[in-house]
């Protein structure tokens, strides 16, 4: 049996439900219908089955789109430090500036799945960590990262990241406090 393309209405159908389902289980969590979501994806609940056979490989699939992105993202960050078009440091930065203002939504469905979806986030916490620990020793390399600073160090500033009830002003402060922490460099203050 030969694997065919998928047709471009099956590939946009369950783009469909793959966002819609992320952003119910953000607001609902994962205990969502599966009809729910096939109504807010606009797809027949049998078309939504087709794609998804039940609602653990939906979540799994939802998961595995995210930790594509990120994974996606980091390999640009290192690809940029590798031909020397950004510095690790500020990738480092960027990465930080990233999980506090830009993937919010990214958090929360991350807590709504963390029981139901534990392989899944352990893959993705394994591969940001390594692409982490390029960046820091890269940074070393350079000499732009205090020397005791690890990438045991840098995790923990991206797990402890503001709350989103934080205003953005207090969370850009916060990634200027966190750029301080970690460099000596005295760049300017973060902006989004």
């Amino acid at each position: 049996m030969t694997d065919r393309p998928r047709r471009a209405d099956a590939l946009r159908n369950r783009e469909a439900i793959v966002t819609a389902a992320r952003e119910l289980v953000v607001v609902q969590g994962p205990d969502i219908g599966m009809d729910e979501i096939a109504a807010a994806a606009g797809v027949a609940v049998g078309t939504l089955y087709r794609h998804f056979p039940a609602k653990q490989d939906l979540i799994e699939g939802i998961v595995t789109d995210l930790a594509e992105a990120l994974g996606r993202s980091l390999d640009s960050a290192l690809d940029r430090v590798r031909h020397g078009t950004s510095s690790a440091v500020d990738e480092l930065i960027a990465l930080l500036q990233h999980v506090v203002i830009d993937m919010r939504q990214e958090r929360l469905l991350r807590f709504a799945v963390a029981g139901v979806a534990k392989d899944s986030l352990r893959g993705i916490q394994r591969r940001g960590h390594a692409a982490v620990e390029q960046l820091v020793a890269a940074a070393h390399r350079a000499g732009s990262l205090y020397s005791d600073i690890t990438t045991d160090d840098v995790v923990l500033l991206l797990s402890t990241a503001p709350a989103d009830a934080m205003s953005e002003v207090e969370q850009l402060r916060w990634l200027t406090l966190a750029r301080r922490a970690l460099t000596p460099d005295p760049s300017p203050e973060c902006r989004p």
